[in-house]
């Protein structure tokens, strides 16, 4: 790596000097594509809280990662079955039967949730869908309920209907990321520098 670095800017002064001696503008661009470089290291930690609510924030993303990710492959289906054509009447059984199913599975966990693991859940299902759960809720179910859990939400302090922003979360993203859950393709570039 240092060796390839070392040559190109060898090979600039080269042409930078050969361009002053003949007077000649540089016409030459050089475009190197390089593949990705993952640096791990022993995290500096500001002070201790900085630490604890990292640590905890972590444990709490590993406690609701299973609901998120059931959550997520619900929405594909969900997805899928819309573009298949499925008329109002079906899609609408089809949601209160997966809904049911998911209910008798996860809802003595998910009620024991407590309200930060609840807001991460929100957040995380947003992150991997692209789709605020608001939107979700006025699609799958109804504008009612809609309207209902996000005024339950806001009144809570959480909004359901704002859009995941990974550069406002960067320690939620730095958890994610030693986690294995890289930023879904669907987000611009984004610009993390640190979590501390």
């Amino acid at each position: 790596m240092r060796f390839f670095l070392f040559a190109l800017a060898i090979c600039l002064t080269l042409q930078l000097t050969t361009a002053a001696q003949n007077n000649s503008p540089v016409t030459t661009l050089w475009h190197v594509t390089m593949d990705t470089l993952q640096v791990n290291a022993q995290r500096a930690w500001a002070n201790d809280t900085v630490r604890y609510r990292y640590n905890q924030m972590k444990y709490y993303v590993t406690t609701v990662l299973p609901y998120v990710h059931e959550a997520v492959l619900l929405h594909k289906e969900l997805e899928a079955k819309t573009a298949e054509g499925l008329g109002r009447k079906e899609r609408k059984a089809f949601v209160q039967q997966r809904e049911d199913e998911l209910r008798q599975k996860f809802d003595a966990e998910v009620k024991a949730l407590n309200e930060t693991q609840g807001v991460l859940m929100v957040k995380l299902i947003a992150r991997q869908t692209g789709v605020n759960i608001h939107d979700m809720l006025k699609e799958y179910k109804n504008r009612f309920e809609a309207t209902k859990w996000l005024a339950w939400g806001k009144l809570h302090g959480f909004n359901l209907g704002r859009k995941y922003n990974p550069d406002n979360e960067i320690m939620l993203e730095n958890i994610m990321e030693d986690l294995g859950y890289p930023l879904p393709g669907f987000y611009e570039e984004k610009q993390i520098l640190t979590a501390n």
